[in-house]
């Protein structure tokens, strides 16, 4: 199909493994795009084969956005520019969404072509909530930025998604193990090719299974959310109390430790006006 795109930056989803998930209007976009932007051009040259069709490709990646950025920004004002990563979503886990940024300010028309993406994929696999998800991308690579960062979701209450490669898998499983606790978890990998599979099990299972090392292919991991908390209990209401009373008249400090705690505020304003006398 031929047709004519409006000027303008055209976010592009591809196909993660198997590239019978390419949507008619992502193909419609990449052969009829004046260029396209690519991560790797070997690996989107291959996507082209499959479409039967060459197509104008310029290099697009973290080591030379700064200086590529401009002129695809100043080519969007009269061209259909199609932004592709080597696999999935652009902009999710990789630096794309500088250029969204800069097209924007530059008045240029921005549109999205939604398809694949690896992280979605692996949380519908998992069979753990998705009521709410935190996207993490990458764990940093040494261990203590692991253990921090780790550290600053533990009490996140949302599923938790992250990338990982083969070699990195069992660093990461066992820093997760230690630093969330012993929650149930999926190791998702090649998804969509002929290999997929989603293993499920506890963070210590799972860390035990990789611990000789991880499998090939791109790889997620998914996370069960913290369990539910333990009730306050009454120490725990006073101490609130007291400390709301400080700087609230009773009724508000029952009714913000009532929120805060999840207690009867009937029964907390009785207490307030116990420690109040």
């Amino acid at each position: 199909m031929t047709s004519v795109l409006e000027p303008g930056l055209y976010i592009v989803a591809t196909p993660i493994g198997n590239l019978g998930d390419l949507s008619p209007r992502a193909s419609e976009i990449l052969l009829n795009a004046d260029v396209v932007a690519v991560e790797d051009s070997r690996v989107t040259a291959g996507l082209f084969r499959h479409l039967g069709a060459k197509r104008p490709m310029t290099p697009y990646h973290d080591h030379n956005a700064e200086a590529v950025r401009p002129g695809l920004v100043a080519r969007m004002a009269t061209e259909a520019v199609a932004l592709v990563s080597d696999a999935g979503t652009p902009l999710i886990s990789d630096p794309g969404y500088k250029l969204v940024r800069d097209a924007r300010a530059a008045g240029h028309q921005v549109v999205t072509i939604p398809g694949p993406c690896a992280g979605i994929a692996a949380l519908t696999l998992a069979g753990l909530p998705t009521d709410r998800f935190l996207f993490m991308g990458f764990l940093p690579s040494k261990q203590q930025a692991r253990a921090e960062a780790i550290a600053e979701v533990a009490g996140v209450r949302a599923t938790l998604v992250l990338y990982e490669s083969g070699p990195r898998l069992s660093a990461a499983l066992a820093a997760l193990a230690e630093g969330l606790g012993d929650r149930e978890a999926a190791v998702a990998r090649e998804i969509t090719k002929k290999f997929e599979e989603c293993v499920t099990g506890s963070l210590t299972e799972l860390s035990a299974r990789y611990a000789d090392g991880g499998p090939k292919g791109e790889i997620v991991v998914v996370v069960a959310p913290p369990g539910e908390a333990a009730p306050a209990s009454a120490e725990d209401a006073d101490a609130a109390l007291a400390e709301a009373l400080t700087r609230l008249p009773v009724s508000k400090a029952a009714g913000e430790v009532a929120k805060r705690l999840g207690l009867d505020r009937k029964a907390l304003y009785a207490r307030a006006m116990e420690l109040k006398g």
